[in-house]
């Protein structure tokens, strides 16, 4: 068996559209696909050929006790070639990083989506 690999993450968010657009411009992702999911509400899966987050949105929009940190996503781990760059692209987009390290094995930076959930953006370069 060739060696497993993470296919996509899905992620409840109040905006599908909304956050696939932001993580077109944070990440230079495409839509992949969009459209109706199969439980109701609207989908949108952005990323690469080879790997995406899948955006849902809910027929009955979520409140916000479903998008308290850590319950049950601490994060979802972005990594770029570019750190510099990707910062300046979340500063530019009107969110705020946070909590920058560099230790073994990178640099690293935070940010929260308008939803509240947490990003972590890395380079091993």
């Amino acid at each position: 068996m060739a060696e497993p690999r993470i296919e996509h993450v899905n992620i409840t968010v109040s905006n599908a559209d909304r956050a696939a657009a932001l993580m077109t411009e944070l990440f230079g992702w495409q839509i992949r696909w969009s459209g109706p999911s199969l439980s109701g509400g609207r989908t949108v899966h952005v990323g690469s050929d080879e790997q995406y987050l899948a955006l849902y949105t809910p027929p009955e929009r979520p409140g916000d006790e479903d998008f308290v940190k850590g319950r049950p996503l601490n994060h979802v781990g972005i990594a770029v070639d570019d750190l510099d760059e990707a910062e300046g692209r979340v500063i530019a987009a009107g969110l705020t990083p946070f909590n920058h390290g560099a230790y073994e094995p990178g640099r690293r930076f935070y940010f929260l989506d308008p939803d509240g959930t947490e990003y972590e953006v890395v380079s091993y370069g």
